[in-house]
């Protein structure tokens, strides 16, 4: 099976890094569209024990990952990174699918799918 998404191996290492100090090192991460947000649509990010029927699961850099059926094709292709700076670090997100994203980086919409936009 293809992958939907490609993990860095900066993001690799800090999801691992949460993983450990959250003490859930057996657990799957899992990366999901949720509707809302600036532009109608956000990211989702979690550590989750269970993988569910409708989940796709790969694995990268050691880091097991599931995707939902439902927001595997708005993801396809999207890079996620960590970087860090002087300011602190975060997550990156470069979804080829978006079409309008939100200055708060966590929000966008796609050609297909708009979702509803909250305020901001």
């Amino acid at each position: 099976m293809s992958t939907i998404i490609t993990l860095t191996e900066a993001a690799a290492l800090q999801i691992k890094d949460m993983m450990k100090q959250n003490g859930e090192d057996d657990a799957y991460f899992r990366f999901s569209i949720n509707g809302g947000g600036c532009s109608g649509l956000s990211y989702g990010m979690s550590l989750d024990q269970e993988k569910n029927d409708n989940d796709q699961y790969f694995e990268q850099y050691g880091v097991p990952i599931i995707i939902d059926d439902e927001s595997a094709p708005i993801l396809v292709g999207t890079v996620i990174d960590y970087k860090q700076s002087l300011m602190g670090g975060g997550f990156t997100i470069e979804n080829p699918n978006a079409l309008v994203s939100c200055g708060c980086g966590s929000s966008f919409r796609t050609p297909k799918v708009e979702g509803t936009p909250e305020k901001c």
